[in-house]
């Protein structure tokens, strides 16, 4: 983190402008909205801005910077375009403990100016540590279509009713589960109507409603996290992600998306690998259940689909016949994910018409699957968990009359910057393998759609050089 986001309070506080041009005046905007007292000097000073600031209570100074007009301060801008203007207005400034921005020269500035989206009384402000503004104002504009203007008049609103929720509720948890159905629920949707006198009677008659003593049953939100891309997560997963108490996530939960959950909710790694299973699978179900009856909001975090070789129809039986209510939210399974990053179609008229997913590990530990059934032509075989069973699959593919010249990849971490692709055959995969390691999580893909792998790759440049190397090493 370069800078340490702030809000700061200028209602009626001196502030120190430098500059007359156009730059000083969008400054001036800024600062005039939020209450401050400006101070403008400069040689020159455009016609609009000395009226802003002229008509906002501040004052004009028509000539050079001096040090003494420091004094009194809390804050200074310095937007001129001579160099040393602006390094003496740092210098002093730093010099006096002020908060100093000098335009267009981050490292000049102790503070920066984010871009913003006005919703006020709620504000959000973004910002790229002065590296990339451009970049940062596309993400506002993206911001601004996505929070409705009706956000500040909700915000104002909870602002009027806060000291008579907090007299009602007397626990945090009882708090932020009233404002959460509030800001998600019919109150809500009153304000967005354009209906605030409604809103605010609902409001009303909820807090005159009794509290109960007895905690409420929580909820389990079964969400897929997709295969590591935080992009790649659905509204909804990410909106359960941002509300939950408790997060139980798996090992296959990429860090980036893990930090996308509420910030202070508790967190639960019970990842499982081969002969490794940080917390049992009965042990999790119980402990989704536990949780849940305590009365908390619980987030059951997993890669891929919960549905889809994730175990999560388990998790959810032992709810069931515990009465806690439950969500499911899809993820992007691996299958969907290692393909589509790789270039590599699961269906193609001229290759395959089906697909199946396999899990190369079952219950008993066993690869004891119905191999007549997977080498029929014309499909896409993919194998999860099936790195370390690669050499027994293909021996049975090929026992069982598949031939030896059928295509195969190998995609590990797909969708993420450490995807690697491996590309051969029944035959020769295993000898490629031996020279070119890859690691759990791999994905298999068996099928004719492999050959399109080199023609359509488009993921990551540096994947692809590295997926063109391993293809030159091939022939």
């Amino acid at each position: 983190m370069d800078y340490l986001p702030l809000f700061f309070d200028l209602k009626g506080q001196s502030c120190l402008l430098v500059g007359g041009g156009d730059v000083a005046q969008r400054k001036a905007l800024l600062l005039e909205r939020a209450g401050a007292i400006i101070t403008v000097v400069s040689p020159e000073i455009n016609a609009e801005l000395a009226v802003l600031v002229e008509s906002s209570g501040g004052e004009l100074i028509r000539g050079d910077y001096q040090s003494g007009l420091l004094d009194n301060k809390v804050l200074v801008v310095a937007a001129t375009d001579n160099p040393v203007v602006n390094q003496q207005v740092h210098q002093d400034a730093t010099g006096n403990n002020l908060p100093v921005n000098v335009v267009d020269s981050p490292e000049l500035c102790t503070f920066i100016f984010p871009a913003i989206v006005d919703r006020s009384p709620l504000m959000v402000a973004v910002s790229s540590g002065g590296k990339s503004p451009v970049l940062a104002r596309l993400l506002r504009a993206r911001l601004e279509t996505l929070i409705p203007a009706y956000y500040g008049q909700l915000s104002e609103m909870a602002g009027r009713f806060r000291g008579k929720v907090k007299a009602k509720f007397k626990t945090i948890r009882q708090r932020r589960a009233f404002w959460e159905q509030m800001f998600q629920g019919p109150i809500a949707e009153k304000m967005i109507s354009g209906n605030p006198r409604s809103a605010e009677l609902m409001m009303e008659q909820a807090l005159s409603d009794e509290v109960s003593d007895e905690p409420a049953v929580g909820e389990v939100y079964l969400v897929g996290a997709g295969p590591g891309d935080p992009e790649l997560l659905t509204f909804k997963a990410l909106r359960l992600m941002q509300q939950a108490d408790v997060v139980l996530y798996d090992r296959l939960v990429s860090p980036e998306i893990v930090d996308l959950c509420r910030r202070d909710s508790d967190r639960i790694y019970v990842g499982k690998e081969r002969s490794n299973h940080a917390v049992p699978q009965e042990d999790i179900n119980e402990l989704l259940a536990r949780l849940a009856l305590e009365g908390k909001r619980v987030l059951r975090l997993k890669g891929g689909d919960p549905f889809i070789f994730g175990r999560g129809g388990e998790e959810l039986e032992t709810l069931a016949a515990q009465g806690v209510p439950f969500q499911v939210v899809p993820g992007i399974t691996a299958a969907s994910a290692c393909s589509s990053y790789s270039g590599i179609p699961l269906t193609h008229r001229d290759y395959a018409q089906s697909v199946k997913f396999i899990t190369g590990q079952l219950k008993n530990r066993t690869s004891d699957l119905n191999w007549p059934e997977l080498v029929h032509p014309n499909q896409t075989i993919v194998f999860y968990m099936g790195l370390h069973r690669l050499q027994h699959i293909c021996t049975q593919m090929i026992a069982h009359g598949k031939p030896e010249e059928t295509p195969v990849a190998l995609v590990q971490a797909g969708s993420t910057p450490q995807q690697k692709v491996l590309i051969g055959t029944l035959e020769t995969i295993n000898e490629k393998l031996k020279e070119t390691p890859l690691s759990p999580p791999t994905l298999t893909i068996v099928g004719e759609v492999v050959n399109l792998h080199e023609k359509l790759a488009w993921f990551n440049e540096a994947v692809k050089s590295d997926n063109h190397a391993l293809m030159t090493a091939e022939e």
